[in-house]
């Protein structure tokens, strides 16, 4: 990873650590993004988050975070944003 990229993820990470960014970010990874894009997204929030807090938070192994394995399921996605602040919500598309 060159020194810009290196850049913008850790600029990425310290705008992340606001709730509302990260609840931005993850919105649009869902909305534009395939499910690789959108388990990325909340690989960074959590990261942004610090992986240790959002791991026991949430009760998932760090591994787990980082390889996005316990995220494909509803119920781990939901304690998963539970313990960054988060939720998980459905809204009707407007035309």
């Amino acid at each position: 990873m060159g020194k810009r990229s290196r850049d913008y993820h850790k600029s990425l990470i310290e705008d992340l650590k606001d709730p509302a960014e990260a609840a931005a970010y993850l919105e649009v990874a869902l909305e534009e993004g395939s499910n690789e894009e959108f388990l990325l997204a909340l690989q960074n929030v959590a990261e942004a988050r610090g992986v240790p807090t959002t791991s026991s938070e949430s009760n998932q192994t760090r591994n787990s975070l980082y390889t996005n394995k316990d995220a494909h399921t509803l119920p781990s996605l939901v304690t998963l944003l539970k313990s960054m602040g988060l939720r998980l919500s459905v809204h009707e598309i407007n035309h």
